[in-house]
């Protein structure tokens, strides 16, 4: 498919730079499939209302962390952003002013902190080797800095709320460089109104990368090439996520990232496998859904490979009336801002 097609105009004042206060006060767009009623107008607080007993809400444990890195190599300032950790010393990062770097360039950090580029993938990305004997995450606590999204660090400075804000409740396996956002409008008041309700919740996890929010630069999606996370269903949670369906329960992924880490461990037989290692899963309409059967979602940036997946789930031009209502709307938009709630 084109990917101009899923192209849209959003305005800047609807990007949220920062999140609802409290969490869970975020607008909720409620979207069945075309043929099942209007947009509904919710909160998020109101989910349990929208679900029903025996549901399962999947979330990803995932835990950001401080993945930005700005220093110098040489004279010259360059930064650091870590993509996908490959070894112990070793992490794939996208690299800032990156364009006389040369294999066996030493890159110098703050608080003595340093790597070297070792090598230069087609994607042009580098394979970092961080110096000594400290693990890289001590290094990256003293050093990094949280690794806001582009379309926020480009209007304002990250600062010491952001530590708390763009991390999940949920947040325990370190290993993310950008939040699975869905699930940062929970609250542990609002996960007790969903236990109340009798919906049960399973936890998966994905590291999610950088390359969550670089552009499609191809013209046609066949021709784009995802960059791959890496992710993890234990047997336990797939058998129970099984039974679930088999008992008439849905399945509603908390985000895009707990459903393709989903959809990836899914047979043709629609039954969800225990799941270790790498997924670069593209889902584009005409895909056929196995795992899931909602979505809980932000609003995602024109020509994404997350627009595509939700329009792959509803439906283009269903998606296309949902985007220009929550404009409209004045909907908050991206990692900070509202949610919408996609039942096909």
């Amino acid at each position: 498919m084109r990917v101009d097609l899923f192209d849209f105009d959003l305005p800047p004042e609807n990007i949220a730079l920062r999140p609802a206060r409290p969490r869970d006060s975020a607008r909720m767009l409620v979207v069945q499939g075309r043929d099942q009623g209007p947009l509904v107008e919710r909160v998020v607080r109101d989910l349990p209302g929208e679900l029903r007993a025996g549901d399962v809400l999947v979330f990803n444990d995932t835990r950001v962390i401080p993945a930005q890195l700005e220093g110098r190599r040489g004279e010259a300032k360059i930064g650091a952003t870590l993509h996908k950790r490959i070894d112990l010393r070793r992490w794939q990062a996208f690299v800032r002013n990156a364009k006389r770097l040369k294999a066996g360039d030493r890159m110098e950090f703050p608080a003595d902190v340093s790597a070297l580029a070792e090598e230069r993938h087609e994607d042009g990305s580098w394979t970092l080797f961080f110096e000594g004997d400290e693990p890289v995450e001590v290094l990256l606590e003293r050093a990094g800095r949280m690794p806001l999204p582009p379309y926020i660090a480009g209007k304002r400075q990250t600062d010491e709320q952001d530590a708390s804000d763009y991390q999940t409740m949920f947040a325990r396996e370190k290993g993310a460089v950008a939040a699975p956002t869905a699930a940062l409008h929970f609250t542990p008041e609002l996960i007790e109104r969903l236990d109340a309700a009798g919906i049960k919740r399973e936890t998966l996890t994905l590291h999610v990368g950088a390359g969550t929010f670089l552009p499609v630069k191809a013209d046609e999606t066949a021709d784009h090439k995802m960059h791959a996370e890496w992710g993890r269903i234990d047997a336990a949670t797939a058998d129970r996520l099984n039974a679930a369906r088999a008992a008439g329960g849905r399945v509603i992924a908390v985000g895009t990232t707990s459903l393709r880490l989903l959809e990836s461990a899914a047979g043709e037989d629609d039954m969800i496998r225990p799941f270790e290692g790498d997924t670069s899963i593209f889902i584009t309409p005409g895909y056929r859904f196995k795992a899931i059967d909602g979505l809980m979602t932000n609003f995602h940036l024109p020509k994404s490979t997350l627009f595509m997946l939700v329009s792959a789930l509803m439906g283009l031009e269903r998606m296309q009336e949902v985007y220009a209502h929550a404009i409209s709307k004045a909907y908050r938009f991206y990692s900070y801002g509202d949610s919408s709630l996609l039942l096909p």
